[in-house]
Formats: C-alpha cells, sequence, structure tokens
C-alpha cells in the first residue's frame, strides 16, 4: 500500500516522435525497456521521466499493463494521454506480496544445538508469472532460510504455483521476511517445547564471527557479522532480565504480556554493479558538483546521503552538489531496490568522488608543471606539498575542453550485502476483546557503516510498520469464486500511529561489509523482515499460557479472542 497510487501519462515528444512516459517508479531505466519491448520499440524511442515518489515498496519497481497502455495510446492517438488508479484499482491489480505456505520440522541435538531443517514452501504467484514471484519463491527467499543459524543439513524443496489471485510479487524484503518468519518461528516453539530460554536456545546456534566468511548450507557467503555480540547488547537495551516485572504488573492489570527476541539476517544488493556519472563545473568561482544516476528516491531520502559521501570526499559544501535522476536519458542501470541504494548507490559515489581527484591530480600536476605524487587537495583546491602554489577545483574544470572534469564510474561490489539484526518485542493481550498493544520495540541493527543515522532510523521504523501491519492487521481475502472482497479501507486494515509504540532502535558499526567500499549494508527492508516473526512469537508467548500454541496472521483482535475462547474450552471438556 503505497501513499501515492500508480499512476503515468505519456506524451510524444515534438521533433523526435519518441515515447516519453512520466512514471512514479523505482526503476527508469527498467520502465524504458519494458515499455520498449512490449511495444516492439527500439530503446531510444522511449524515454522515462519519473519526479517524487509516493513509495515503491517493490511494487513501482515493474512497468504494469496500464503504463503499456498509456504510452500506446499516446502513440497511436499522437497526444498525451494519462491514467491514474483509485485505491479499488489498486486493490484489484497493484501486485500483492506474501502468499506463502510452509511445512517446516528443525532437529535438535539432546545439547540444543541445531542438526538439520527441512522445509516444503508452497508460493502463490497469482495468476500470471510475473513480477518477481517466481524468483522471489524460489530463488531469494530460500537465501535466507537458514537465518543467523549453523544448520548442518538442510533439505528444502520451493514450489511457485498459479492461482486465480492478483499477482503476488515483490514487497518490502521480497521473500526474505517469509524466511525469516519459518525460522524464527521454529526457534521459538523448539525452545517453548525444549523449555529453554529463546534468547539462550538463538545464543547456542548463532554463527560465531570467528567463523566469518561463512558459507550457509545455502551456498550464500556471509562476509561480516558479530550476531552474538549484537544479540546481547538488544537484549540488555530490552531489558530482557526485567521482564517478570512487566508481566506480573500486567497480570494484575487483567492483560496477558508477552516477549519475543528474533535474531536474524537478509540478502540485500539485488544486482551487483552500477554506474554513475560525475561532472565538475565551475558555478562563479565555486565547484558545482552534478551527478547522474539510474538509482532513484522514492521517500526513503538516499539523495541526502549521497550528497553526504560526496560532500565528505570532495570537502566542497552540500548545497554544491546536485544530485540527477529520475531520467532514463541520464542514468542506465537497475534503479533502486532490493535495499541496494546506498550499498552499491553509495559506493559508486565514493569510487566516483576518488577517482575524480585523481583525475584532478593528473590535471593539476600539469597546470602547475608538477610531479602527480607532489600535489595536494584539500576544501577545493590542489596545491603543490610544501608551497602556496595552487588551482582551484573549480577553475581546473573550467579550463577543460568541456569545461568540465566528468568521470563515469563502473561500480561493482563482491556479491550480496547481509545486513543483520536482533529484535525484541513486548505485547499485551486483553483476554476479554483479544485486542493486541505492542507495548516495547527494541531493535539493535548491523548496516555497516551508517551514513545518515535518522534515515536509517526511519528506514527500520517503516519497515517495522508495515511488518506489524502482516502480523496483526492486514490481509487481502478472496471469495471461493475469485471476488476480491478487501478493496478499500473500509475492508482493509493499515497500522495508525497509534497502533505502535516509540521504536528504540540502535545500530551497531563493529563489521562494516568487507566487499564494497563504503563499508555499508542494506537497511531499507530489515525491519519489514524481522518484525513480523517477532510480534506474532510475542504474541504466543502472551497466549501460551492459556493453551494457545498457534495463530493464523493477521492475529486481529477476533483471532486472538476465538483462539483464547477455543483453548478454554478444550481445558474445560
Amino acid at each position: 500500500m503505497t501513499l501515492e497510487p500508480r499512476a503515468g501519462a505519456a506524451e510524444i515528444e515534438a521533433g523526435t516522435g519518441r515515447i516519453v512516459y512520466h512514471a512514479s517508479s523505482q526503476n527508469p531505466a527498467g520502465f524504458q525497456a519494458g515499455i520498449a519491448a512490449a511495444l516492439g520499440l527500439p530503446l531510444e524511442r522511449v524515454r522515462v521521466r519519473v519526479g517524487d515518489v509516493g513509495g515503491g515498496f517493490g511494487m513501482k519497481a515493474m512497468v504494469h499493463p496500464e503504463d503499456v497502455i498509456c504510452a500506446y495510446a499516446a502513440r497511436k492517438l499522437a497526444r498525451p494521454v494519462r491514467w491514474r488508479a483509485t485505491r479499488l484499482e489498486e486493490f484489484q491489480a497493484g501486485s500483492h506480496g506474501r502468499d506463502q505456505r510452509a511445512d517446516a520440522e528443525l532437529a535438535f541435538a539432546s545439547d540444543g544445538k541445531i542438526v538439520g531443517l527441512r522445509v516444503r514452501l508452497l508460493g502463490n504467484i497469482g495468476a500470471y508469472a510475473t513480477a518477481g514471484g517466481p524468483v522471489i519463491n524460489l530463488f531469494v527467499g530460500p537465501k535466507v532460510v537458514t537465518g543467523v543459524y549453523h544448520v548442518p543439513a538442510v533439505d528444502l524443496r520451493a514450489q511457485a504455483v498459479l492461482t486465480n489471485t492478483n499477482v503476488v510479487g515483490a514487497y518490502r524484503g521480497a521473500g526474505r521476511p517469509e524466511s525469516i518468519f519459518l525460522i524464527e518461528r521454529l526457534m521459538d516453539q523448539a525452545a517453548a517445547e525444549m523449555k529453554i530460554d529463546p534468547a539462550e536456545l538463538r545464543h547456542r546456534n548463532l554463527i560465531p564471527p570467528t567463523a566469518m566468511p561463512y558459507t550457509s548450507p545455502m551456498g550464500e557467503t556471509f562476509d561480516s557479522g558479530d550476531f552474538p555480540a549484537i544479540l546481547k547488547r538488544t537484549l540488555t537495551a530490552a531489558d530482557w532480565n526485567g521482564f517478570a516485572a512487566r508481566r506480573s504488573a500486567a497480570a494484575a492489570r487483567g492483560r496477558l504480556r508477552g516477549r519475543a527476541v528474533s535474531t536474524f539476517l537478509e540478502w540485500t544488493g539485488a544486482f551487483f554493479e552500477e554506474t554513475v556519472h560525475l561532472h565538475v563545473l565551475s558555478d562563479g568561482g565555486r565547484p558545482r558538483v552534478r551527478v547522474l544516476t539510474s538509482m532513484q528516491a522514492m521517500g526513503q531520502g538516499i539523495e541526502t546521503s549521497y550528497v553526504q559521501i560526496l560532500a565528505e570526499t570532495l570537502e566542497v559544501p552540500p548545497e554544491q552538489i546536485e544530485i540527477v535522476q529520475g531520467d532514463s536519458d541520464v542514468g542506465q542501470g537497475l534503479g533502486s531496490m532490493g535495499s541496494r541504494s546506498l550499498y552499491i548507490g553509495g559506493s559508486a559515489m565514493l569510487t566516483a568522488s576518488r577517482q575524480t581527484l585523481d583525475q584532478g591530480r593528473q590535471l593539476a600536476a600539469r597546470e602547475l608543471e608538477a610531479a602527480v605524487d607532489d600535489i595536494t587537495y584539500r576544501a577545493g583546491r590542489f596545491t603543490i606539498a610544501g608551497t602556496d602554489r595552487g588551482v582551484e577545483l573549480a577553475a581546473l574544470a573550467a579550463k577543460q575542453p568541456e569545461q568540465r572534469i566528468a568521470v563515469t564510474t563502473l561500480q561493482k561490489v563482491g556479491g550480496a550485502s547481509w545486513p543483520n539484526s536482533c529484535h525484541v518485542c513486548e505485547v499485551e493481550v486483553d483476554p476479554e476483546t483479544g485486542h493486541v498493544e505492542i507495548a516495547r520495540y527494541t531493535t539493535v541493527d548491523d548496516v555497516g557503516r551508517v551514513i545518515n543515522p535518522m534515515i536509517v532510523a526511519g528506514q527500520v521504523h517503516g519497515g517495522l510498520a508495515q511488518a506489524a501491519g502482516q502480523a496483526l492487521l492486514e490481509q487481502v481475502v478472496y471469495d471461493a469464486s475469485g471476488q476480491l472482497l478487501t478493496g478499500s479501507f473500509m475492508d482493509y486494515t493499515l497500522p495508525r500511529a497509534d497502533d505502535l509504540p516509540s521504536f528504540d532502535t540502535f545500530t551497531d558499526e563493529g563489521q562494516p561489509c568487507k566487499i564494497n567500499p563504503l563499508g555499508a549494508k542494506g537497511v531499507g527492508e530489515l525491519g519489514a523482515v524481522g518484525g513480523t516473526p517477532t510480534v506474532i512469537n510475542a504474541l504466543l508467548d502472551a497466549l501460551r499460557g492459556q493453551g494457545v500454541q498457534d495463530i493464523t496472521m493477521p492475529a486481529t483482535p477476533e483471532r486472538v479472542w476465538r483462539a483464547l475462547k477455543e483453548a478454554r474450552g478444550a481445558r474445560t471438556k
């Protein structure tokens, strides 16, 4: 559910006759390729432009049929054509997310160490195999099915099936939330059955930092991470040992209080290279830095992080830096998805900045008739070391044949990044109504190097809100004939501010990423990956003493009330 529904406008460019499509998109170049392919046109006959995007969450990473029809109509009529989805149309035709069932078994030795995992996944991808549905269920999700635990043996079978529902595709986390939900539910159930503290059971099975780089049974290599340290820090921040007093206080008020801890990681990056173009120009004697990129802001504030990286490396004021995005004419690449914007895009900004300074030293050495090794740089000026002779960056750019210093950088990274986290949630349940309140929520997130703490916190908060919505409120419902029953906000419940606590989020920079130059790991989907199992496990911890062992999501008040009623009935028989 994006704040801004899908929309588009197509026009025919005067003089060239090509289609210019204005989209709300995470991936302008991908949209260009999709529309061109659907209409049977050469790539250069289509241009895609993107302005501000009111949320993407995966749905806006793909071309939808309406986009193609809009572009086709504009070309056919030689007139501008626009369309905008209503909320009902979004429920009916905007891609959905997370429709997966699983049968799984987790085997332990007598000391609580995992010895094997067996999983059978069945993922609905809707009526058409598009929107990444098969990839999410068969390829991406299984990458993290063992989580942060040492699992010696895995037997996994994943299937994607076609049904009569709407297309099921990418949604924040795309496969990783489903797999982490599975392993974390198994871990909590095991802890309950073996009567082991759930934090202790996790600690016994965490991959130690000495094992890094670690190759999982799924063939994935984790480059860095100290999972035990993150767990320890989170338990302290959440006052894990003080829970008993809070549970007793809740009981005195007639409430059932439960807690849960989740330790997990996720796969980020999606595609492992990106190209940026960095130009330094002279603007009234001051350097003007302009960077062209195919990465796309969609509310996450990524432009701010890019400017911070560039300003720090080039030592120029932020107001002299311009990020140009949202245009297939100026940036070709894979856009923003899979938490790759900073991990790969930010790395590209850093590398391009360094290459610009290297090129600048070469040019300054020529200008000043000095050796390159003698040229130093500080705050927009190249200087011969030990002298006051130098040349300003802006002046140097102005003297070039095109009045600019231009660098094109193809940034490649060494594979996926593996941000990891620990969440602790406490909930309170009103047994008379089934209402669930998230009372406390604490996270410690290892996202490698942090460029902007407020943006990181915002990304974690947003993901947690969506995770809580999935756990407690949100559900798409069809009747037996395939008729959608949840077609408006009257029928489909989104979390509001008063459904959520004030999250306590912390970051840990002790384990920077080792396979990109920036040291950053992805963060955009981390909250959504770990939040859902943590909320559900906390709820079940509250209900387990009443005889409730499992509950279907979303755990609405009615479902919780019915589960308690049925458990009471079973005990009295």
